[in-house]
């Protein structure tokens, strides 16, 4: 009963707010844009190295969890096998990752930064920027992107299935917030934060997933772009989102999701085999280079002495945008993820997706950067333009550039229908108290909504109110994801120390991979925890282990 009474507390109140921005940005939609744009432009100014600092952190965190001695625990018990295959599992994260962002920016993010390179550090259109183009490009949608993604979604995966526990952020944080006074409401208003910071960041993607199919159909068929065709755009992604939704999400969202990475993968394959292949590869393995050579610096980069302040306008929003969808992106790689080893997450999270937009990135951005540099081809032009079309302007200058545009379309269609589908169904469950199997109706209800706030932005600001929208969201966010981070730390420790005492009673024995201050505090010989080292333990361990097989046998 108190369960049920907190998930209707969480999704009113929550449902309540995204209502009242929505009835506020349709009634004012001039003040309600004038107002976002100057927090955005308040936060990024302020909090911009806080951003650029955890994300970081966020990534030097998860590597150095992988490596250590909790990377083989599992996100459920501990003889758990993981649920869907490794390429379903891929392609799911894919699809609620990056899909449409990816193939929004893909192509037209290095052709911007090529004709106004990153902090204005080289002459524009040459072939020096055309390198930092693909540099920083790969940069954005790296390893760092995914980090807040990752971070997220292990800690909400472990708690569900490792604890048996919902993984509300609420659930989470329970340690803590338990101990304060207005526990429970802490609790619900952490949920309810985690919710609207959701919903922004998924209405950011679906809107760019609109405004771009806007300008495909406009500039394949000559409609005209504006709210009437945007809505209409999104009244059809509403309708395949509710047949979709109908069928669960091993019917609905894996199908769509192995759809669209086969279509990817297709069109990327086409125009790297068709495009100018060797100077494709040779750009992406360039890009790589640079990546890997220039990360730390790309990761902490800012402008305090003057020069541009690059980073606020590309970095902090995307580091922002990612922490605002990463309880959406991060429930929904937990439910995934169901099985798999800390250490096995994080690498297939943390480097599969990256590796694939730097090849997308690679082979779109490569190419388009080729025609421009050697055929005079006018992509940086067109792409400051107009970005909703410069992926189809492109198109125009390869073979069957009208079934490409087509393909193209569909695509994004498709992503943009997953996008929906799948945010519908995460804002669902944590508006349910973390339940796997949310009814249809409140998935109805936040399609509706999500749809409503997507329109709203558009309308009160296009392309600049969606990132508002996604920076102020993530703000408050942030500082939930370092007490989950703490939460997280704790549990891990002492889920480890069951086990070895679980282990050592059971053989009698310090379990071989202990380090010293784990196999003294079993033993109990704390006295003589500096005299060892961890490699003199387990020599101690295997000795007498062998010791006792022998005297066994004998």
């Amino acid at each position: 009963m108190a369960s049920t009474q907190k998930s209707h507390r969480v999704f009113y109140t929550s449902a309540l707010v995204i209502a009242c921005l929505v009835a506020i940005g349709a009634l004012m939609p001039e003040q309600f844009g004038n107002y976002a744009n100057t927090a955005l432009g308040w936060v990024t100014h302020i909090f911009g190295w806080f951003y650029l600092f955890s994300v970081f952190g966020f990534v030097i965190f998860l590597l150095a969890l992988a490596f250590s001695k909790y990377g083989k625990i599992r996100l459920g018990p501990q003889e758990s096998k993981p649920t869907y295959s490794f390429f379903s599992w891929v392609s799911m994260l894919l699809a609620a990752g990056f899909g449409v962002g990816l193939v929004f920016y893909g192509m037209a993010e290095p052709m911007t930064h090529f004709m106004a390179p990153p902090f204005g550090d080289v002459d524009g259109k040459t072939p020096e920027s055309a390198r930092l183009a693909i540099q920083y490009a790969f940069f954005n949608w790296g390893v760092h992107q995914w980090a807040a993604f990752s971070i997220v979604g292990l800690i909400i995966a472990y708690t569900q299935f490792r604890k048996g526990q919902s993984g509300m952020v609420s659930t989470v944080l329970s340690p803590l917030t338990a101990k304060l006074p207005k526990g429970r409401r802490v609790g619900d208003a952490l949920d309810v934060f985690a919710v609207v910071a959701t919903v922004m960041g998924v209405a950011t993607s679906i809107g760019l997933a609109v405004l771009q199919i806007n300008g495909g159909l406009h500039f394949v068929f000559g409609v005209p772009e504006g709210m009437l065709w945007q809505f209409i755009i999104t009244g059809a992604m509403f309708l395949c989102y509710m047949a979709s939704a109908a069928s669960g999400l091993d019917k609905g969202i894996k199908r769509l999701s192995n759809l669209n990475m086969g279509l990817c993968l297709g069109l990327m394959f086409y125009v790297l085999f068709t495009g100018p292949t060797i100077a494709i590869l040779q750009t992406i393995t360039m890009g790589i280079g640079d990546y890997l050579q220039n990360f730390i610096g790309m990761s902490l980069r800012m402008s305090p002495y003057g020069g541009e302040d690059w980073a606020s306008s590309w970095t902090v929003f995307y580091w922002a945008w990612v922490i605002a969808w990463s309880p959406f992106v991060g429930t929904f790689v937990a439910r995934v993820s169901r099985g798999r080893t800390i250490k096995e997450y994080v690498f297939g999270v943390l480097i599969v997706p990256p590796l694939l937009a730097c090849l997308w990135i690679g082979v779109f951005g490569g190419a388009a950067l080729h025609m421009d540099l050697f055929q005079g081809a006018q992509l940086a032009e067109a792409t400051d333009s107009n970005i909703t079309t410069a992926l189809f302007k492109m198109f125009d200058l390869m073979p069957f550039s009208g079934v490409l545009s087509f393909i193209a379309m569909i695509l994004i269609f498709i992503f943009l229908v997953t996008s929906a589908d799948s945010a519908s169904y995460i804002v669902s469950q944590m508006t349910d108290n973390g339940s796997l199997n949310p009814p249809l109706y409140k998935r109805i209800v936040w399609g509706v909504l999500i749809a409503a706030i997507c329109l709203t932005l558009l309308v009160a600001g296009g392309l600049k109110g969606l990132q508002s929208a996604s920076v102020l969201s993530a703000l408050p966010f942030t500082f939930i994801v370092y007490a989950m981070l703490y939460v997280l730390l704790k549990e891990l420790r002492s889920d480890r120390k069951a086990m070895l005492t679980h282990l050592y009673r059971r053989h009698d024995e310090t379990p071989v991979g202990a380090d010293i201050f784990e196999a003294d505090e079993l033993s109990g010989n704390v006295g003589e925890r500096i005299k060892r080292s961890p490699r003199t333990v387990n020599r101690r361990i295997n000795t007498e282990r062998n010791g006792h097989s022998s005297d066994q046998e004998s």
